[in-house]
């Protein structure tokens, strides 16, 4: 059985790390649980970099657009980030951020490439 603890922030100004990752000013890290976006800091491609840059800022927009709810499972990742669920206006970020295609769907382990092989 897994500990949920709800949070409800209303003007918090999160600083965004990535398209799936924010920080609080209060020093916790969040790891938003249910997609992954491509990475922007490691992208082993350009394409991937550009579209992690894409999804970060949207995320950045999302977090702006009105009330945020951070649910967090008490679980940390390997990273030391908080596991959380992130909610904006009521709707789930991942379900947002999947159907605009700027993530995938992901629950841990292996991730799939953004880089396009031949």
């Amino acid at each position: 059985m897994h500990a949920f603890r709800y949070a409800l922030y209303l003007t918090v100004a999160w600083i965004v790390v990535d398209g799936d990752t924010m920080k609080a000013p209060y020093g916790v890290t969040y790891r938003v649980l249910g997609y992954d976006t491509p990475e922007t800091h490691f992208a082993k491609c350009d394409a991937e970099r550009r579209l992690g840059n894409v999804a970060t800022r949207r995320f950045e927009q999302l977090l702006k657009s009105g009330e945020v709810k951070v649910e967090e499972t008490g679980r940390i990742d390997k990273y030391g980030r908080t596991l959380a669920t992130v909610y904006v206006n009521g709707r789930d970020v991942s379900e947002i951020m999947i159907g605009e295609g700027l993530a995938r769907a992901y629950d841990g382990g292996k991730r799939e490439s953004w880089c396009a092989t031949s």
